[in-house]
């Protein structure tokens, strides 16, 4: 009943405040995107976006693990839907509110490791409930698209491949670029990512140990490799291309925790990186511990992510990319714009300037 109470209190609030934000900025947009390790929120002040020229004004997140139950019986757990639709009226109410975003420039969207739920529209219907938004659920196809036209530089398209590792899947792509300036996109998906990963490694652990967490992940690796070979087999020219963007939370906490706080929107690490960083995080994870006392970014990777979704990041990001042939000679870019890519994206679809190609 509370609940109930709580999204009719919601819901009033955001129809009052919406009458009343006549001088919404127009260039300014919001987005919320439902991933399977949290729910990140975007604010952009945009100026061309068919040029890329956009702002982001603010970048936030709320650790909420959605879908930790998928793994389990294939559902959204019922209390995990309750935290996020609350979460996500909360931060609504604040992009209309505190940022004066025109309701129709805001975007609430499910990730594609979501959408593998059974029980989603259970979600969509609260989340419409509490803010009068449709929740639009975005598949691997479309997320992988989504994540090439928002982080690679278009110049950059004919000879390279996306590949995201996100809480529920891992998921990109690559384009062929046709005649006439035609792009045609080709997916690259499998179900495992750094949650599902650890809820099914963790399910054939008899107790609650570290150690046999970390021996069952790498029995569990012959599983992993299996599906990233089947993955590139769909779409075998993904492995001829000379640059791979990566991108993902599990992405992030490695170059984060081996090089610190990225600095540009394409950072470049190596496959000697990877390995370096997975033998510290599998054998000497007290160091990151220590750093994280005086270093705030290893801080918040490590309240994000525990250790067991650490490895499993990790195994995801070694097993992706040792698949790939001659990756000692492939350029490796870490593209920190790629929790924004479905947004950026988003706008410029809907943007009457942009000329679709796609």
């Amino acid at each position: 009943m509370k609940l109930k109470l709580h999204f009719l209190i919601g819901l009033l609030s955001v129809l009052f405040t919406t009458s009343v934000c006549a001088a919404a900025e127009t260039s300014i947009y919001g987005g919320i995107e439902i991933g399977s390790k949290g729910i990140k929120m975007t604010v952009l002040d945009v100026d061309n976006i068919k040029k890329g020229k956009y702002t982001i004004k603010l970048f936030w997140t709320e650790n909420i693990g959605i879908a930790k139950g998928i793994a389990k019986d294939g559902n959204l757990a019922k209390e995990d839907i309750d935290k996020t639709v609350a979460t996500v009226l909360a931060n609504y109410t604040k992009m209309l509110n505190e940022f004066k975003i025109a309701n129709e420039n805001i975007f609430i969207v499910g990730s594609s490791g979501v959408a593998m739920a059974k029980n989603t529209q259970l979600l969509a219907d609260k989340i419409y409930l509490a803010t009068t938004k449709t929740l639009e659920f975005i598949d691997a196809q479309t997320e992988g698209k989504m994540l090439l036209k928002g982080c690679v530089p278009p110049q950059e398209y004919s000879d390279s491949v996306i590949l995201d590792i996100g809480g529920g899947n891992t998921k990109g792509g690559y384009v062929d670029v046709r005649n006439n300036d035609v792009f045609v996109f080709f997916p690259l998906s499998v179900n495992y990512g750094t949650i599902t990963l650890t809820e099914a490694v963790i399910k054939n652990t008899k107790k609650d140990d570290l150690s046999e967490f970390k021996e069952k992940s790498f029995g569990f690796l012959p599983i992993l490799r299996k599906q990233i070979d089947a993955m590139y087999a769909s779409n075998p020219e993904a492995l001829d291309k000379k640059k791979v963007f990566m991108s993902g939370g599990a992405v992030w906490a490695f170059y984060t925790l081996y090089n610190g706080v990225a600095k540009s929107s394409f950072s470049k690490f190596t496959i000697e990186n990877v390995l370096d960083y997975d033998a510290v995080l599998k054998n000497n994870f007290g160091k990151f511990e220590e750093l994280a006392k005086t270093d705030k970014e290893i801080e918040t990777v490590l309240k994000t992510y525990s250790q067991k979704y650490l490895i499993s990041g990790s195994n995801m990001l070694l097993v992706t990319l040792e698949a790939i042939p001659d990756i000692n000679n492939k350029k490796l870019f870490f593209a920190k714009e790629g929790q924004i890519a479905w947004l950026v994206t988003y706008i410029a679809e809907r943007s009457k300037t942009v000329k679709k190609i796609w």
